[in-house]
Parts: structure tokens; sequence; C-alpha cells
């Protein structure tokens, strides 16, 4: 399987939610009890039963209307996956085409990867001791399918293919859109989820400007690479 990437276009997305609902009824995860927080942003987070969210901002722009600034947040899938490179149990796989994936029956629950990731992805899911997160649908992938949230998406926001052909189409759309627009998540330590923000990055919540790995994870990743070298 090629390398793939999947390309959200912030500039399409109506805010429906049709991929949180689809990432929910695929991966069978459960509804969360919320409450009423002034937001139509529903959960507040991600969690171990909410892998896909969709981020609801408010902004006035430079005339004073209000403006709503939309973004679906999941697991970037990063090609350099320290969350697998830091598990103990070798229970998260990078797999050849790009998605990174948590074995349930592997993972122990100790949070490593969770304290790991520079984006907060990984949830901890006390009920069962696991870490969860988005598997960028890789059961379906292996079957020929779209991932769900992308086959769900009724004004094409959420984009899927080679990872190569998805930049080149992320670029043509960012300078297409012009003004503030800019491309999201091309960088190593990102990977296979990109974003085209027709907005300033730090307008949209969730976003990190400079993802940086903590140094224990940084000699954690170390260690187990001079093993890896001394087993060979």
């Amino acid at each position: 399987m090629a390398e793939i990437a999947m390309l959200n276009d912030v500039s399409k997305c109506i805010g429906c939610r049709a991929c949180q609902i689809a990432c929910k009824s695929w991966n069978g995860l459960s509804a969360e009890k919320t409450s009423q927080r002034g937001t139509y942003q529903n959960p507040s987070r991600l969690s171990a039963d909410t892998w896909c969210l969709v981020h609801y901002t408010e902004i006035v722009d430079e005339k004073g209307n209000l403006k709503w600034l939309f973004r679906r947040e999941q697991c970037y899938h990063c090609r350099d996956a320290t969350c697998a490179a830091v598990c103990p149990y070798s229970a998260i796989t990078k797999t050849k085409c790009g998605a990174v994936v948590i074995n349930n029956d592997k993972c122990r629950g100790c949070q490593t990867c969770v304290e790991a990731c520079p984006f907060h992805m990984p949830q901890f899911d006390g009920k069962n001791v696991k870490s969860r997160k988005c598997t960028l649908c890789y059961d379906r992938l292996q079957r020929g399918l779209l991932p769900a949230c992308v086959q769900s998406c009724p004004s094409q926001a959420i984009l899927f293919g080679e990872r190569e052909g998805m930049l080149n189409t992320a670029r043509a759309r960012v300078k297409e859109l012009g003004g503030n627009a800019t491309l999201y998540g091309d960088r190593s330590i990102h990977g296979h989820v990109l974003y085209v923000l027709p907005e300033k990055p730090e307008l949209y919540e969730g976003i990190n400007l400079d993802p940086q790995y903590p140094l224990s994870t940084a000699l954690i990743k170390l260690f187990a690479r001079l093993s890896l070298l001394m087993r060979s």
C-alpha cells in the first residue's frame, strides 16, 4: 500500500459533524454525557470515546462581522511517530501506508504514549486501561475502502489519496485561496493528516504552532534506537 494522506480543506467544512458521527459509528465508540458550555461544539475535547472532533471557533472579522471557523481534529499519524517509538510493549505500529495503529491486545495502559505525543492525541481509557485514538480507519484501508470520515463528508472537505498528490492539491488550494491561507501538517513531526487553513493558524482552537517532543521522550527514543542497533 502506497504512502497515503488525508487532506482537510477547512475552507469547505460546514461544521455538520457527519465525520464525527461516522467515526463513532464505524469504530463502535460510545456517546458521551456532556453539558451546555455556551458553544455548539460537542463534546469539548477528544477522549477515549471521541477520536474525531469538529472545533467551533467564533471570530470577528475586519468588518466587525461574526464568523465561524470550523476545524476537524484527529490524530496526525506522524511520519516520525513518537508514540510508537516509546511504547514499551510494542503495542503501537507505524504501518507502511502511514497509519499509526494501537493494538489493544498488547496495550497495557501505561500512558507513555499519552505523555509523549506533542499533540495529545492518544487518550487514556480508564475503564479498559488502554490508550485509544484514531486509526485512520486502517481496517477499512485494508479492504480497499475510504476512511469513514472521508466517505461521510457532504461538502468534500476531506480528501484522501497518495501523500504526494494530497500535498500538491493542498498547495494549489492554498494558492487559490490566497490571503492568510496556509498548509498545516506537512512537517516531518506531523505527516499523514494535512490541513488547508484559510485563516491564520493561531485563530484555530487546538492548533499546536510549534510542536516539540518532551526531552524525556527524545531520550526514550534514543535508547530505543540504540537498543535496536545493538540487536542487529
